[in-house]
């Protein structure tokens, strides 16, 4: 009887050692699909800040192309009335 006993007590020790490594991996597996999850929702919002960027991009060139434009306008006013003095 204690002899059973004592191998009773050994195999539940094995299978709490085995539990416990299983349950570290698990543990471990959900801390990765919490940072997979971190990782998605940063590269969402990154996706969407660089899209914002590229349209404030377009909007500035735009703007730098009337503003040169108007420039270019303004130095041939300038240059024809000095030629016209």
């Amino acid at each position: 009887m204690d002899s059973a006993l004592k191998r009773l007590e050994e195999a539940i020790d094995r299978l709490e050692g085995r539990l416990d490594g299983l349950f570290d991996r698990l543990d471990g597996h959900r801390s990765q699909v919490r940072e997979a999850d971190a990782l998605r929702i940063d590269r969402t919002r990154l996706a969407s800040d660089l899209d914002a960027a590229r349209a404030r991009e377009r909007e500035l060139q735009r703007l730098a192309d009337e503003a040169s434009e108007a420039l270019g306008a303004a130095i041939s006013e300038v240059r024809e009335a000095l030629g016209k003095v």
